[in-house]
C-alpha cells in the first residue's frame, strides 16, 4: 500500500505578462487547488492513507492547462472551474473512474521546454 491512495499535483506555475507561453496560474490554478484541497477536507478524504492535494511546479503542459495529474494512476485533466473538479473528486477520486472528458492524452504533442 502506498502512503497515499490518491496524490493530485496542480500545476500552478506562473509565466511573466507578456511570455511567449501560457501558466496555469493565469488560469486561476491556485485558488481552484485551494478549492479542491479545502473540498477533500472536508469530505474527510485527506490524510495518510487517502489523498493528499500538492502544488506542483511547472508542468510542461502548459498550451493544455490549467493541468492536474492524480497518481498513482497517471491521470492528466484540464479543468476550467469547480464543477470540473467536484466531478474528478466525485467521479475519480471517491468512485475509482478517471472523468474522461477532462482527460488530457498521456503524452503532449507539443515539445517545448519550461
Amino acid at each position: 500500500m502506498t502512503y497515499y491512495q490518491h496524490h493530485l499535483f496542480f500545476c500552478t506555475n506562473r509565466r511573466p505578462d507578456g511570455a511567449e507561453r501560457p501558466s496555469c496560474a493565469s488560469c486561476g490554478a491556485q485558488e481552484l487547488r485551494a478549492y479542491v484541497k479545502k473540498r477533500m477536507k472536508a469530505l474527510g478524504l485527506t490524510g495518510p492513507g487517502r489523498t493528499r492535494v500538492n502544488l506542483a511546479g511547472c508542468l510542461d503542459r502548459c498550451e493544455e492547462g490549467p493541468v492536474l495529474v492524480v497518481y498513482p494512476e497517471g491521470v492528466w485533466y484540464t479543468y476550467v472551474d469547480e464543477s470540473d473538479l467536484d466531478e474528478i473528486i466525485e467521479k475519480h477520486i471517491l468512485g475509482g473512474q478517471p472523468v474522461t472528458r477532462l482527460m488530457l492524452p498521456p503524452t503532449s504533442d507539443d515539445n517545448s521546454t519550461a
